[in-house]
């Protein structure tokens, strides 16, 4: 990896600034280096999303009016597209790790909290882009929104992108292959988007089902997204789009915290 940690020496008072801009620069430059990565994340979820969409649209009613499956599932896809980026890019913290990067960083005059800020910026940054991207097929089913709309569309896709990029800093974080962390990853990543309503509404889904979603905090941040896109489904929602919204800040706000402290905390064992 030719990108080069910003050099801070001892004598210089650390700005937490520089090496947060360095950390998420190398994110981004790392990922779009690899071509595969990129056209795996977007063809993925469309190939996903043109074949469920296509193949229950004649089957399914979500509930609202005469909304097509692919109409229902294009906020679902986007999702996906958000889950497995944020996820997938926090991979970068074991081969860091394996390569050494990561102990010259530990060693390096600044707070380790900047490294957690620097590499979830920069998984937030990619998932964000590449989720944005997929709203460009948005005209294609029906999905028009102004201004406020989009802001909203952009607000939940970056608080979704934060959230499981902190998530994904978490996991790797103490995983010590990445054989490990795919295991792990999966025995949460396919629940949580299978569980928040992107194939099934909750108000369709059998009792103890219903309970289950209703604490997926991903539920919420899709409701937004959904009533951003289709402001007709905002009846399916669980809770207003304002009580959404609060439990997605204050679920965001979890998984950072939760990063923070694991990364700042001391232990025996050796994290690099």
């Amino acid at each position: 990896m030719g990108t080069t940690f910003p050099d801070l020496t001892a004598g210089e008072p650390s700005s937490a600034l520089l090496p947060i801009v360095s950390l998420w620069r190398r994110e981004i430059v790392r990922f779009y280096r690899q071509k595969s990565r990129v056209i795996g994340v977007i063809l993925s979820p469309l190939v996903f999303w043109l074949v469920i969409g296509s193949g229950f649209g004649n089957s399914y009613r979500s509930g609202a009016g005469d909304q097509h499956y692919l109409q229902y599932f294009f906020p679902g896809a986007l999702l996906m597209i958000v889950l497995f980026t944020s996820i997938f890019t926090m991979m970068s913290v074991i081969e860091d790790r394996d390569r050494g990067f990561l102990s010259s960083v530990l060693v390096a005059p600044v707070s380790r909290s900047v490294i957690v800020l620097g590499k979830v910026l920069g998984g937030t940054t990619l998932a964000g882009v590449q989720g944005s991207l997929f709203l460009v097929f948005a005209p294609a089913v029906g999905a028009h929104f102004n201004v406020s709309g989009l802001l909203l569309i952009v607000l939940s896709v970056f608080l979704m992108a934060f959230a499981l990029t902190a998530l994904g800093f978490t996991l790797a974080w103490r995983m010590e292959s990445a054989q490990a962390f795919h295991a792990i990853v999966n025995l949460f990543l396919i629940p949580l988007w299978l569980l928040s309503g992107a194939l099934f509404a909750v108000n369709n889904a059998s009792g103890w089902i219903q309970w289950v979603m209703r604490l997926n905090p991903l539920t919420y941040g899709l409701d937004v997204l959904r009533t951003a896109l289709f402001p007709s489904t905002a009846s399916m929602n669980q809770f207003s789009l304002p009580t959404s919204l609060m439990i997605l800040i204050a679920f965001t706000a979890v998984i950072f915290s939760v990063a923070f402290l694991m990364v700042n905390r001391r232990t025996t064992q050796p994290v690099a």
